[in-house]
């Protein structure tokens, strides 16, 4: 499976909480394609390009290593470690890395990607940096499965990469009103936006909030808690508010089923 460019966006971005969250100085990692092989496509606080681009094999070398447990596995000094085969010592060493981590993306049971985090030290790493690491790459996951739940859909039938174009631009007006200031600018704004719902009326039977379609076309456009945040002007904890309660308004019990409901029910195009 090759990466699309919104899912290179959900990598940069995971790389760059991870090393928000953790601190690590460098953090790179990359998704699945055909075959058993992973390429390294983003980094984030590199010092040279030593890594971009690496084709890291399943079962070799850390992330390989990771691939085949679909678990999180660290090193405390990459060079030297006998936990894991030594096919890529070579970049590493260009970047100068010591400890690293790797946590897998895992989604429906399949390892879809890699990403790492590193010190140009050789000091343990593990506890709340694993965990945050983890998170991150828990974000990828849910925005992967809400893209492939809008594929597939697409897929039986409903609307093609046109209606996809139309979501996208939805989630960015939505976006957008909130942070103008002129109040006639901004309801000009937002009827536009509405444009773009003009082939179908909101349910009565479901009141969704403006904040909380908001959450919910950022989400349909494939936007994790963290990016929907960004955009937003709020919290990832303000955006997990709203979402559930949106979730338990539309009774869905995942953000790919609150997507459809919302749609169904004519609040998203």
């Amino acid at each position: 499976m090759t990466a699309d460019a919104s899912d290179a966006v959900e990598i940069r971005n995971a790389l760059l909480r991870l090393r928000r969250a953790t601190g690590l100085p460098v953090a790179f990692g990359g998704l699945m394609e055909a075959g058993r092989q992973m390429r390294i496509s983003e980094l984030s606080g590199t010092a040279t390009h030593a890594l971009r681009s690496l084709v890291v094999t399943s079962g070799n070398g850390l992330g390989g290593k990771t691939v085949v447990l679909a678990r999180p596995c660290v090193v405390t000094d990459y060079s030297v470690s006998r936990q894991i085969s030594h096919e890529y010592d070579a970049p590493v060493a260009v970047e100068g890395l010591r400890s690293v981590l790797a946590v897998p993306v895992v989604v429906r049971h399949s390892v879809r990607g890699v990403l790492y985090g590193a010190l140009r030290t050789a000091l343990p790493l593990g506890g709340r940096m694993l965990d945050e690491a983890v998170e991150a790459a828990r974000d990828v996951e849910r925005s992967l499965v809400v893209r492939e739940e809008a594929r597939s859909l697409a897929a039986e039938g409903g609307p093609g990469a046109g209606r996809e174009q139309v979501r996208e631009a939805h989630a960015a007006l939505r976006a957008l009103a909130p942070k103008i200031a002129d109040p006639e600018l901004r309801a000009e704004l937002l009827d536009a936006c509405a444009l773009l719902t003009a082939d179908s009326t909101p349910s009565e039977r479901v009141r969704l909030t403006p904040r909380e379609v908001d959450v919910l076309a950022c989400v349909a456009a494939g936007a994790t808690n963290a990016v929907a945040a960004e955009r937003l002007g709020v919290t990832p904890e303000t955006v997990k508010a709203y979402l559930r309660s949106a979730m338990r308004k539309l009774r869905a019990r995942t953000r790919g089923e609150a997507v459809v409901a919302a749609r169904r029910a004519g609040w998203l195009p």
